[in-house]
């Protein structure tokens, strides 16, 4: 299974976690929203669709079941968020 799309949503106003939402297609078929680019301790990262549950804690919707393709969403959401972002910035007024 291929990311075929990619597809960044910078906020304008980011608070100091939340930077952008993203979405991803597989071979041209499958979509996944919401995906977030938070800045973490570490720095940036994805993290996946998640629904509050009754006891106030989270549970992903979808995610990845290694880390190899956990990476490459990651990489390729990220890169699209970098380049996203330096375009905004070459057209800020």
């Amino acid at each position: 299974m291929e990311i075929t799309e990619v597809k960044v949503f910078p906020l304008r106003k980011p608070d100091d976690k939340l930077k952008a939402f993203a979405t991803l297609v597989f071979d041209g078929c499958f979509v996944i929203r919401d995906l977030k680019v938070i800045n973490g301790n570490s720095g940036l990262f994805v993290a996946m669709p998640s629904r509050k549950l009754g006891d106030g804690t989270y549970e992903d919707i979808v995610h990845p079941i290694n880390s190899e393709t956990r990476q490459k969403i990651e990489q390729a959401v990220l890169e699209e968020y970098e380049r996203v972002k330096e375009q905004r910035s070459r057209f800020s007024f």
